[in-house]
């Protein structure tokens, strides 16, 4: 068994593997610790990371969560919070912020438990797929040779990356949404108090929205999602057009008013895409996993959970296929399914987060027929399980257009905006991803 990509997604797919009894080789293109966003954990990741003996080591480096803050200039009701201890389910009361290179580093050290064989600093050059029952990879190492392995199955969790959905041309940006993101970790940043300590901030502006997680040793990271449109307008530094942007959200500046940076600005674009398939035909075992698939906005701190989620799925799905071949592909088209409503689910709501209808549900919730609750529960995470919450949800989507037609100039002015921007691609990213991406850029 190959896995591409050592980040929460690779390195869980691999510990649930091993433990099955598979042998399973993962690599990982560069080493650990290394930065990543995506510091805002939810509930429903945490027993998987009990599941996987970590929990302790996470405690021991992240700052708890007890819910997701939500601030709006637009409405009367200005800062709204809403708690995980009031969702549906009320045995999953909390999360973590965690620094993700530390995060990281303890799942993927943490493979080692299983008997995974785990590599760093292998990037994957090449692979083939020559027969129905295996896979044939290339990967360089640190000694810069050239080195050929041959595994029954192949699990992409290459991240932002996407290793095998660019290389087989199955990545496509998103016809319904489109985003970019500056952001950065700063010191000496105003945190609220007491149980809210932890809680992730999400403000909204004219341009779109703002994040603030804190952090270990009095760390904060803080970003904007934006409209391309908006990034494409930088003229000045990404630190000088950051701190412009800042000025748009006085509540953002006072909180920073004493702010230091802590590390560089950075910027990248392509926020939103997905791949045409999530696995390989007979003939070709592969599954493409988390943001290898597919990515569709920050907002709601899904990419871990449906990542870390996803993998222990997929993990179960490739399990059962490889046991029983006369299954053909249904456990795959299974978890596809599985992945895929959960997906469409967040979907819908971040593609319209920026909506001021949305913004007025948000900052006055109400709970008829429990629809608060299930609204949180989707902020926890709690998306795969069979329980009323999706029903409520669809409850929601009815109350959502009707409020949509009540606000319907500012609501259709904002659609518009969505709509006009999702073929408007920033290409002024500074990672490592978004260098690449100018180079071979994705499909309509």
């Amino acid at each position: 068994m190959a896995i591409v990509g050592g980040g929460p997604a690779g390195t869980t797919a691999a510990s649930f593997l091993a433990q099955k009894g598979w042998k399973v080789l993962l690599l990982e293109k560069d080493s650990h610790p290394r930065f990543h966003i995506g510091e805002s954990l939810l509930p429903m990741t945490l027993p998987i990371l009990e599941e996987l003996g970590v929990l302790d080591e996470i405690k021991a480096i992240g700052i708890p969560k007890y819910g997701a803050e939500f601030n709006s200039s637009t409405e009367s009701n200005s800062l709204q919070t809403f708690y995980f201890s009031e969702a549906w389910d009320k045995d999953h009361p909390s999360a973590f912020e965690v620094v993700r290179s530390k995060f990281d580093e303890i799942l993927f050290r943490n493979t080692s438990s299983f008997n995974v064989d785990a590599r760093e600093n292998c990037k994957v050059t090449a692979i083939e797929f020559p027969d129905s029952k295996s896979v044939q990879l290339s990967y360089v190492d640190e000694s810069t040779e050239t080195k050929n392995i041959s595994a029954k199955f192949l699990i992409d969790a290459s991240g932002r990356e996407t290793f095998l959905s660019k290389k087989l041309k199955l990545k496509q940006k998103s016809s319904k949404h489109n985003t970019a993101a500056i952001f950065g970790h700063f010191l000496n940043v105003e945190r609220r108090e007491g149980k809210d300590t932890g809680n992730i901030s999400i403000y909204w502006f004219e341009h779109g929205w703002f994040w603030m997680i804190p952090l270990e040793d009095d760390l904060m990271s803080i970003g904007a999602v934006c409209y391309p449109e908006y990034l494409k307008q930088r003229k000045q530094s990404v630190e000088e057009f950051f701190s412009a942007t800042v000025d748009l959200v006085p509540e953002v500046r006072q909180r920073m008013r004493k702010a230091r940076p802590a590390g560089k600005i950075r910027a990248t674009g392509n926020f939103t895409y997905n791949s045409t398939r999530m696995y390989g035909d007979k003939g070709e075992n592969y599954l493409l996993l988390g943001d290898a698939y597919a990515f569709i906005d920050p907002v709601f701190s899904s990419g871990v959970q449906i990542a870390m989620t996803g993998a222990k799925l997929a993990a179960a799905a490739v399990d059962t296929l490889l046991r029983d071949p006369s299954m053909n592909r249904k456990p795959l088209k299974t978890y596809e399914d599985k992945i895929g409503k959960a997906l469409k689910t967040f979907s819908w709501l971040i593609f319209r987060f920026n909506s001021p209808a949305m913004q007025k549900l948000f900052m006055a919730p109400g709970n008829q027929y429990r629809i608060k609750e299930a609204l949180i529960s989707l902020l926890a995470g709690d998306l795969y399980r069979d329980t009323p919450v999706g029903s409520r949800l669809r409850m929601f989507k009815i109350i959502y257009y009707l409020t949509f037609i009540g606000s319907f100039p500012q609501a259709w002015s904002n659609y518009r905006r969505r709509k006009r921007n999702v073929n408007n691609i920033f290409r002024g990213g500074t990672t490592a991803q978004d260098r690449e991406e100018s180079e071979e850029p994705i499909s309509d």
